[in-house]
């Protein structure tokens, strides 16, 4: 195993867990927005760091397909590798990172009592640990760790948690009993019982239907932001990449993928029906995630390539479509899709943007979505014509709401306003941000297929080395599994 040249991984967490506890003791509201803003972006340059020195690292010793940390503490403390970057998370840690920078950098200063920047940073801190963590139980225990922030904003709102916290804690509790299990015992009905657990679990996190109504409570009570931060890195498919592919077999990745196409469905129809614009995000983002899913199932290059592919661009152009929304909702209060807003002539850029990455989610062409989409439908038909036409006309059904919320919002008469509605330059910055992301993708997307088909590549070799050796301790299998892929990709 070989190190990056500098402790990026480290870094990157502790930077934002220290500075959340920082401002966490700060009143002034400008004050934590600019402390949280720079910590922020002093761990986004850490990730990329990471990414870059991996990229390096990789091109002089390409048969290391997995790379430690420069200080590795915890993996010298407990004999086990813990914190390690590779092909799956070498681009989904800076997108973590980005997908919180930009969040924080969008939130105005009207919405700055209200959003919470220390939790914001408690979070990013626990994110950036969990897409770090190659460790099973640690990855668990990142999982867990991560469900406490949204519980204790809603607790200090005086809001209700009881959904949540009987999602969340049935969602922790099978978690633990299913790897439990699993790491224990070879074979026989308890490691059935232990993939059983854990497909459920990772199931619920996901927000896959009927277990889905966390979602839509969470994002009706907490903070819009911090709502978007904690669904659209989408943990729950590292989960599943980490913790469900290499061990679970085929009819239980069939059964996932079963599920994830009816949520995927229902939750395209729910979205053309919503009267309340955060309750339409909620369903759009579970149609899309879900999707996520269903390239799982296939356990091929094909389709878990076209799946990861999925996963970065729902991440990006969902986050600017929230992240636009909750722009809206900052001028005008809580949307209802009752009835036409008609604001495309007071905030014209704010209207771009939203029609640009609600497409984009949705696989229009000249965009991020389109390649991953293609390559989805291919994988699905391949696996079953049915499955094909569901997440085609998935696809569809999302493109028809995101349109239909669009007129509602921005078309059908005329917004008259006694004060400008313009968009403040940092929120500008942000969603262009996005969509320059998106539309880079969309015109070069090769370096983005090659990195994920690599990811591919290595998923698959770990789940043929663990079905094999059912016994081997997951972070023994991971890295033999790793050490024997083939040197160049």
């Amino acid at each position: 195993m070989i190190e990056l040249h500098l402790p990026w991984l480290e870094m990157a967490i502790l930077l934002p867990a220290i500075g959340g506890l920082w401002v966490s003791r700060i009143t002034q509201p400008d004050r934590v927005r600019i402390i949280s803003l720079t910590i922020s972006a002093l761990s986004l340059a850490c990730t990329l760091g990471a990414w870059l020195d991996y990229g390096w690292l990789h091109v002089i010793a390409y048969d290391h397909l997995s790379v430690h940390d420069h200080w590795d503490v915890l993996t010298r403390l407990t004999g086990q590798e813990i914190f390690a970057i590779d092909e799956l998370s070498s681009p989904l840690l800076p997108l973590v990172a980005l997908l919180f920078f930009l969040t924080q950098l969008a939130t105005t200063r009207g919405k700055a009592r209200r959003f919470s920047f220390a939790w914001a940073l408690l979070g990013q801190a626990t994110m950036l640990a969990t897409f770090s963590c190659v460790s099973p139980w640690g990855i668990i225990a990142f999982l867990t760790v991560g469900t406490l922030p949204p519980w204790l904003e809603l607790r200090s709102r005086q809001r209700p948690t009881r959904v949540y916290v009987l999602h969340m804690g049935l969602f922790v509790f099978l978690l633990i009993l299913g790897w439990a299990l699993i790491d224990n015992v070879a074979t026989g009905p308890l490691r059935t019982l232990g993939m059983v657990c854990l497909v459920v679990a990772v199931l619920i996190r996901c927000g896959a239907a009927p277990l889905h109504c966390w979602i839509t409570d969470l994002f009706e009570h907490a903070t819009f932001g911090n709502s978007l931060l904690f669904v659209t890195p989408m943990v729950g498919a590292y989960a599943a990449m980490r913790l469900v592919l290499p061990v679970v077999p085929d009819t239980a990745l069939h059964t996932i993928s079963i599920i994830s196409l009816v949520t995927a469905l229902y939750a395209a129809g729910m979205a053309l029906v919503q009267r309340e614009a955060r309750r339409f995000f909620c369903f759009l983002f579970l149609s899309h995630s879900s999707l996520v899913l269903v390239g799982l199932e296939t356990a091929t290059e094909l389709g878990l390539a076209a799946a990861l592919l999925v996963w970065v661009s729902v991440s990006i152009s969902l986050t600017g479509f929230g992240l636009t929304l909750r722009s809206v909702e900052a001028r005008t209060g809580r949307l209802l899709l009752t009835e036409y807003r008609g604001l495309a002539d007071q905030i014209p850029q704010l209207a771009a943007c939203f029609l640009l990455t609600g497409l984009a989610s949705v696989g229009f062409p000249g965009t991020s979505g389109f390649i991953a989409t293609e390559l989805l439908v291919e994988a699905a038909i391949d696996r079953s014509s049915l499955y094909g036409v569901i997440v085609v006309l998935a696809a569809a059904l999302n493109g028809i709401a995101v349109l239909h919320v669009y007129f509602r919002v921005f078309t059908g008469t005329r917004h008259h306003a006694t004060v400008s509605l313009r968009g403040r330059v940092t929120e500008q910055v942000a969603v262009l941000t996005l969509f320059v992301l998106i539309i880079a993708g969309g015109v070069m997307p090769q370096p983005g297929v090659a990195s994920r088909y690599n990811a591919a590549s290595a998923l698959l070799k770990l789940r043929d080395h663990q079905l094999k050796h059912p016994a081997d301790e997951p972070s023994k299998a991971h890295g033999a599994a790793h050490d024997t892929l083939p040197a160049a990709h």
